[in-house]
């Protein structure tokens, strides 16, 4: 069975533990959009591996990982990955892909990402990866592909043009200095002979390991409402982080994908910029921050913490069609009296009970909320679903029937085995 997971909240929902799960049974594990933006967490044992673009998979042996052409690659970035996974005894020389039409960001998209956020009035909360403007010259056809920096004739002459339009861009419009071709060209060809060993046609590789029935885990990063399309805009990510995206971000039909299932955490969070109706009051949410660890895997910023939302989750699961949810941190909120889920918004006397889109009404709606009682029990020792503590069973039921979809994991700690699956 061939299965898409995906984020239902702002991301940070803990894909990566169930990702790592979900690999031990499946062949192939593809990573299909996004960048070094995204940071998955996986526990084993003692030790705590945060991948940024290589799939969470990778810690399970004779599993092939791809990159596939969604996915936009920082060389260096990459390159640091692989040598930290090296040091810790797991290497990616056989079973890493990489596919050779990911487009590759450059210096220039860095910085551009920073000046343009320095120059905004209302800040989106970027990384500063350079992800956008990555994404923003695939669009305007002038990217370089990793299948471009492995031609040197080929690098040099997109180089050329973009270095030379884009110092004309950085010296009048930002009063930057520009950039050297020769530096970069030389440092993109030193990436480009480390990295070619593992360039490949994953498209093909994909289609190919379809016909032979070989399973296949499509492990997005973010969450859909960072979607360039449908999240909170302009307070997005730049990629389809929706189901949509796996098919071009990977190469494969829709009829390829067998399940699908969102994940969220069992309250919600977002870090940077953007509106966020369930949001803690200071206070709360530190205390929650502190007891979940909720600080950004790839910037270690502090994450807004605030109360399950429905409207949010129910709107995510109709989008990418979502069949199974697993709920991940159920044990971070193990110790609280009162639970409050929002199952509507409220905006000058109007009730909201689907997703609206003007941003207006998202950043000053108040949540309807519903108050559970707390279990005041420590659940992350319980290894069946059955054996929770009677109001989080409420609570876990409440869910379902808000969100109009079936709970069949439930994470209750960091460690794999700190899992319970219905």
């Amino acid at each position: 069975m061939n299965t898409a997971l995906i984020g239902l909240q702002w991301g940070d929902e803990g894909k990566g533990k169930i990702v790592d799960i979900l690999s031990e049974n499946c062949d192939y594990i593809v990573r299909y959009q996004g960048g070094n933006n995204a940071g998955h967490t996986v526990v084993v044992g003692d030790k705590e591996f945060i991948f940024h673009l290589i799939p969470s998979g990778i810690l399970h042996k004779n599993k092939v990982c791809v990159i596939g052409n969604g996915v936009v690659i920082e060389p260096e970035s990459l390159l640091e990955e692989i040598d930290y996974l090296a040091k810790s005894g797991i290497s990616v020389n056989k079973n890493l892909k990489i596919s050779a039409l990911c487009h590759v960001i450059m210096p220039y998209h860095r910085i551009l990402d920073k000046l343009r956020e320095s120059k905004r009035s209302n800040k989106i909360g970027t990384t500063g990866r350079g992800i956008g403007p990555c994404y923003a010259d695939k669009i305007s056809r002038c990217g370089i592909r990793v299948v471009d920096l492995l031609n040197p004739r080929i690098f040099k002459e997109k180089l050329k043009d973009n270095i030379a339009e884009k110092n004309e861009i950085f010296q009048k419009v930002y009063n930057h200095p520009g950039f050297s071709f020769d530096e970069i060209y030389s440092k993109y060809l030193a990436y480009a002979k480390k990295i070619s060993v593992f360039v490949a046609d994953t498209a093909t590789l994909l289609q190919q390991a379809l016909k032979k029935n070989k399973c296949i885990l499509f492990e997005g990063a973010q969450g859909t409402f960072l979607d360039i399309d449908f999240g909170t805009y302009p307070y997005v990510t730049s990629s389809n982080v929706t189901v949509g995206g796996v098919c071009n971000g990977a190469g494969i039909t829709p009829k390829a994908i067998d399940m699908i299932i969102g994940v969220v955490k069992a309250y919600t969070t977002r870090v940077g910029e953007g509106p966020f109706p369930t949001e803690f009051d200071k206070g709360f949410c530190d205390f929650i921050r502190k007891k979940g660890k909720e600080f950004g895997a790839t910037t270690g910023r502090p994450r807004r913490c605030g109360w399950f939302d429905a409207v949010l989750a129910r709107h995510a699961i109709n989008l990418s069609g979502v069949e199974e949810v697993a709920v991940t941190k159920l044990d971070v909120l193990d110790n609280l009296k009162e639970i409050f889920v929002c199952t509507a918004y409220k905006y000058k006397g109007k009730i909201f009970k689907y997703f609206p889109y003007d941003f207006e009404v998202l950043r000053n709606a108040k949540p309807v909320y519903r108050k559970f009682s707390g279990w005041n029990k420590t659940t992350s020792k319980i290894k069946k679903f059955g054996a929770l503590p009677k109001n989080a069973l409420n609570y876990l039921s409440a869910l379902e029937g808000l969100i109009s979809s079936r709970i069949k994991i439930v994470s209750v700690g960091s460690k794999r085995e700190e899992t319970i699956f219905r």
